[in-house]
């Protein structure tokens, strides 16, 4: 099997499978679809959420952690969905090996057998990626206690999010 290098990911809940679809684009045009289970989710986000505090060496409180968190939020850019069909490849997620660089942090994904993706996001992209993880184990309804404060409070509450007129 052949590693796949994610290039635009769609990350979504879906009710009936009570697991998180993560569409991705590849290099070659390929869509490749991974779930990934609460289990997973519950190991993986402490270890990014670490990397990324290592990232900031540790110069940014808890408060100046909230605030890049809410910019990250402010600065997501809609974009149309990692579109795929039945022959996409479909596997679930066994296991995540996490490497840190300087400047990004490396995600891959592995598979019952053989399936690798990676996924490299920097600081930027990985709180906007973090941000859309919490609302989507929001919406599912998984205990959000591995999620640090600063995350949980840079959603927007409902009375401030802007209203749109048609």
């Amino acid at each position: 099997m052949t590693t796949q290098c994610l290039e635009r990911i769609t990350t979504k809940y879906i009710d009936v499978e009570d697991r998180i679809q993560l569409s991705g684009q590849t290099g070659s045009l390929t869509p490749v679809v991974i779930w990934l289970t609460q289990r997973l989710l519950q190991r993986l986000i402490p270890v990014v959420l670490k990397d990324l505090e290592r990232q900031r060496q540790g110069a940014l409180g808890e408060v100046l952690q909230g605030f890049a968190q809410q910019a990250a939020r402010a600065g997501t850019v809609p974009q149309a969905p990692v579109q795929f069909n039945e022959r996409s490849p479909a596997w679930l997620a066994r296991k995540v090996d996490v490497t840190p660089s300087k400047t990004t942090l490396q995600l891959v994904f592995h598979g019952a057998e053989g399936q690798t993706a990676v996924l490299a996001l920097a600081v930027d992209p990985l709180r906007q990626w973090l941000n859309i993880l919490y609302d989507v184990c929001f919406k599912a309804q998984w205990p959000l206690d591995v999620w640090p404060a600063w995350i949980r409070e840079s959603v927007m509450p409902a009375s401030l999010q802007p209203v749109l007129l048609h």
